[in-house]
């Protein structure tokens, strides 16, 4: 019990903290007794896995402002960063994603706070690099979009209808033909990490996906603060064990009332597979482009699923085959969705669903998930889209003063990742084209599909131009040419849809929509 009180608006204590022992505090609010406003703060977390609890409400409970917040995303609307949003104290965000944070979208579109949205493998490519004293570094991610020319705005007013501000154009340099863009890091005055164990050094272990960006904010910050579900004496964790060494960690806390909130509970009741739809109708045509998704994986291929529709691909992949699906968040091997009772608010995928881990599986800090893909090392990733353009454009991040979610890792995946399947429909629910001669959103990616599946046909973009591969049974080559209009060749030996979908059916006794 604190006999606190509030001066000039600010929560103060009546003293100065101390530690208990070396890097030991006594909790959070202690521990974050010096922030001041204006300050720039480095959080840990992937939507609500792995964020630092104890740590943000402190900040709250303190009433800084004007905070500058590096983090992936923001939370949820009630949870998370989203305090401090709602409290008005944050002026500047850096993330990769928004998502259903209406919050976060709201002071973003009302020019509340600005707004620098990164792609998720250079945010977590910046932190790593501030923490090893690396001031900037090239990245293919982005090139050829709104990143390299400076047009993402960071600034809005009239909510989200007149743009204040832009982002910084980037430098562009060639390596071996490849076009990369110059890339600042980023590091903070207080760095924010949620780990699972820590002794009183500093040295911590990180549990599950919830590792995800901590490894890398555990660098990045002058003031590094770690809040622990446990604390060890020092010499009980083995040093094989240890994922950050207490050279980065100032001090070190154990967590109360931690809630660890699950944003999408996802478990394999034995009922079928969840598909997330409006309607039965929706709910079919979102199963029949997963599993011919499911009918391009092949024996031991390393698979990235994009959230949404594509991560109902997985479903329909046959066991047998071996695959690894890999999840930006820092899971390589994603398994089933929990039975009820063995759900984990420690591990997700990068749809903050529940899931397990494979056999074989391994869990990676974010900066080595994305190094994964930015060297080249998945042999496919399946992504959803909103338009996509007659040379293979993809565009599914942002629709300029209507929705705006954030690229996330997608702008990371298009430009490095062999093979980019996209899956939509061919129309929107008001039948305007999505397969178009050249998209008027703002693309993600050029020139990086290699294949789009819809319900209706699938298309293989080649140097000779669009061939129409597939269609599904009932729809001749007319009805295609009037959903699209791109122009196509129609391949000599045009199949069906059905004929190449995944015939693995999996343990689901019936589907189930959403």
């Amino acid at each position: 019990m604190y006999l606190a009180s509030t001066v000039n608006g600010r929560f103060n204590l009546g003293f100065t903290p101390k530690p208990l022992d070396h890097k030991l505090w006594k909790n959070g609010l202690e521990a974050t007794h010096d922030l001041f406003d204006g300050a720039t703060i480095v959080a840990g977390g992937f939507g609500l896995c792995g964020i630092p609890e104890n740590l943000i409400k402190a900040t709250a409970k303190w009433g800084v402002k004007d905070l500058t917040i590096i983090s992936n995303e923001c939370g949820s609307n009630e949870y998370g960063l989203s305090l401090l949003l709602k409290n008005h104290q944050v002026g500047k965000v850096h993330a990769s994603y928004i998502g259903v944070n209406s919050v976060f979208e709201q002071q973003y579109l009302n020019g509340e706070l600005e707004l620098h949205l990164t792609p998720q493998g250079n945010l977590a490519e910046k932190l790593r690099a501030g923490g090893a004293g690396i001031p900037a570094f090239y990245s293919p991610t982005g090139a050829g979009t709104l990143l390299e020319t400076g047009q993402i705005p960071t600034r809005y007013c009239n909510k989200g209808q007149t743009v204040v501000s832009y982002s910084k154009p980037r430098e562009v340099r060639e390596y071996n033909g490849k076009r990369y863009l110059l890339e600042e890091s980023l590091s903070g005055d207080f760095a924010f990490v949620k780990c699972w164990k820590a002794d009183k050094d500093g040295n911590l272990v990180f549990h599950r996906t919830a590792r995800n960006f901590n490894p890398d904010v555990a660098t990045s910050g002058k003031v590094v603060i770690a809040e622990a579900d446990h604390i060890v004496e020092v010499g009980e964790l083995d040093p094989d064990e240890i994922h950050c060494p207490g050279i980065y960690v100032d001090r070190v806390f154990q967590g109360i009332k931690e809630e660890k909130r699950i944003e999408k509970l996802t478990l394999n009741t034995g009922g079928g597979v969840k598909i997330v739809a409006k309607n039965e109708e929706e709910g079919r045509k979102r199963i029949m482009i997963a599993k011919r998704a499911a009918g391009e994986i092949r024996k031991n291929m390393y698979v990235n699923l994009g959230i949404g529709m594509p991560t109902a691909t997985a479903n329909f992949v046959d066991p047998a085959l071996n695959t690894y699906f890999h999840s930006e968040n820092g899971l390589l091997g994603t398994g089933k969705y929990p039975e009820p009772g063995q759900e984990d608010p420690d591990l997700i995928n990068a749809g903050k669903e529940t899931v397990t881990v494979k056999e074989g599986g391994v869990i990676l800090p974010s900066s080595q998930a994305f190094g994964i893909i930015r060297g080249g090392h998945l042999d496919m990733s399946i992504l959803g889209g909103l338009q996509v353009g007659a040379n293979g454009d993809l565009a599914n991040w942002i629709i300029p003063g209507k929705l705006v979610k954030g690229m996330g890792g997608a702008m990371d995946l298009v430009a490095s990742v062999k093979r980019i399947i996209c899956v939509m429909s061919l129309t929107d629910k008001f039948g305007d084209k999505k397969f178009r001669p050249v998209t008027d959103l703002p693309v993600t990616g050029p020139k990086c599909v290699s294949l789009l599946i819809s319900e209706q046909a699938v298309f293989e973009f080649t140097p000779e131009g669009v061939v129409l591969k597939e269609v599904a049974k009932g729809y001749t080559v007319e009805k295609i040419r009037q959903l699209t209009d791109v122009q196509f060749r129609v391949a000599d030996n045009l199949g069906f849809i059905e004929d190449f979908s995944s015939k693995y059916e999996g343990p689901q006794e019936e589907d189930i929509f959403a």
